[in-house]
């Protein structure tokens, strides 16, 4: 999808880091997906990236650390010591662009909007009708009385993930394998694409 910039993005520090970690990762042909600095462990600073085709291997999840490390080094965005972790955007990812949507349109997924829609700005539904501006939540446990669909405009998008059910699994699982074969193809190295680091 052309332009597909992410619609979800940090504040604060986070938002710094994206800003000097991205074309780094952008440099590597992979895309960034989250920063998140957060108290765990000391202090953690999570990068979660991917390949554009959406695998990440361990391997791949090294040569993102070995990228930017010494780029915050000289940046040194973040005050305090801090523990760097690389990881994929594992199976229950964060949607952040507009193709997210398209990839995993009728797939479960939370989502939070900035402003108030239907009366909330939380919801819990399968991703339906995803156009350029924005998509539609069939809610699967509607309370009574309460519209079953919303249409959450991506302008009002806060926050997106899917939630792990079976038909998840199945979908990514089978998308794996079709990256693996396309990298073989292509005379890749096919070394499991795995989640390195939590992806939560």
């Amino acid at each position: 999808m052309p332009n597909d910039q992410r619609l979800v993005t940090e504040t604060g520090v986070d938002a710094r880091i994206a800003e000097i970690v991205e074309p780094v990762i952008e440099a590597l042909d992979m895309r960034l997906v989250r920063v998140r600095m957060s108290g765990q462990n000391g202090n953690t600073l999570q990068i979660m990236a991917e390949r554009n085709d959406g695998t990440m291997s361990v391997e791949d999840c090294e040569a993102v650390s070995r990228a930017v490390s010494p780029v915050l080094d000289v940046e040194d965005p973040v005050e305090k010591a801090y523990h760097l972790e690389i990881s994929s955007p594992g199976i229950d990812r964060p949607l952040v662009r507009k193709s997210d949507f398209v990839r995993w349109e009728g797939h479960l997924a939370r989502c939070d909007a900035s402003v108030l829609i239907n009366g909330r700005k939380r919801f819990r539904g399968y991703i339906r009708n995803v156009t350029e501006t924005g998509f539609s939540i069939e809610r699967d446990q509607p309370a009574y009385g309460e519209d079953n669909i919303a249409v959450i405009p991506f302008s009002a998008l806060a926050e997106a993930k899917l939630v792990l059910t079976d038909d998840l699994i199945r979908e990514s699982l089978r998308a794996d394998k079709a990256a693996k074969a396309a990298a073989a193809a292509n005379g890749a190295d096919t070394d499991e694409p795995d989640d390195a680091g939590d992806s939560a």
